[in-house]
This record gives C-alpha cells, sequence and structure tokens, in this order.
C-alpha cells in the first residue's frame, strides 16, 4: 500500500538541500568582492573571477542534483 502524501515529505526534505546551495552560492561571491577589494594593487582579478565560477559551478551542480531527486520522488 502506498501512501500518497509522504511523497510531499520526501522531496521538501530532499530540496531543503538548495538552501544550503544559495548560502553557499552567496559566499563564494561575497569571496570575490573581498578579495578583489582587498588586493586591487595586482592584477588578480581574472584568476579571482575562474576560481569563483568553477565554485559556482560546483555548487550549482549539487544544487540541480538535489532539485532532480526532489522531483524524482515527488514523481515517481
Amino acid at each position: 500500500m502506498k501512501i500518497y502524501g509522504l511523497n510531499s515529505v520526501g522531496a521538501g526534505t530532499a530540496s531543503s538541500g538548495l538552501l544550503g546551495a544559495a548560502i553557499g552560492i552567496g559566499i563564494i561571491f561575497a569571496s570575490l568582492m573581498m578579495s578583489t577589494s582587498k588586493n586591487s594593487k595586482r592584477n588578480l582579478q581574472s584568476q579571482y573571477f575562474s576560481y569563483a565560477m568553477l565554485g559556482f559551478a560546483l555548487v550549482e551542480s549539487i544544487a540541480l542534483f538535489l532539485l532532480m531527486m526532489s522531483l524524482l520522488i515527488l514523481y515517481s
């Protein structure tokens, strides 16, 4: 016997990790702004930006994986 109400609970629990991904993206770009403002005399902005984009891509991939899992739980 399948209980239909628990699918929504499972999907909500699985998608609660998206909050961590949003916080991670905010921390990445806050660190990018702080590092470019503190080291404005050096010409490292392009290197900082490439590191920030790599971090953004990794955090966003985790967020997309969590979203996929929550939709799989909800509609399966």
